[in-house]
């Protein structure tokens, strides 16, 4: 399961991803979510997923330039980068593209809590079982 490794996992170890290769922004096809893609954000030292949120264009474009995470709030209709209000801020060391250049993963280095709640990730809520 090579494809698991982190980033610093495939450095050390000099594991080379069957079929891995370099993308550009405009390989990613934003169109199959009507112009936005979803972005899993992971710890990159941790390996835990942080959140899911979605990007379009112009915020991977800002990410890619600025090494913060950006995004698109879909509540509030507009760009944004986390923390600009929280100071939890995320150093993005990382972005990975999946197979279909439709979804993307944000490699992580976060100053504190993801979540807007203050947990550390968004996902700390169990569905409870039939």
């Amino acid at each position: 399961m090579e494809f698991l490794l982190g980033h610093k996992e495939r450095l050390r170890k000099k594991v080379e991803v069957s079929g891995s290769m370099q993308k550009s922004i405009e390989d990613i096809d934003f169109s199959k979510g009507d112009g936005f893609v979803p972005v899993i954000v992971q710890d990159i030292n941790t390996k835990e997923v942080l959140t899911l949120a979605y990007a379009n264009k112009e915020s991977l474009d800002r990410t890619q330039k600025t090494g913060s995470s950006w995004f698109w709030s879909r509540s509030r209709n507009k760009l944004w980068m986390k923390g600009e209000e929280s100071g939890n801020t995320q150093k993005v060391k990382e972005i990975l593209v999946d197979c279909d250049s439709d979804s993307i993963i944000y490699l992580v280095e976060p100053s504190g809590p993801a979540c807007h709640t203050g947990e550390r990730a968004c996902f700390h809520n169990v569905l409870e079982k039939k």
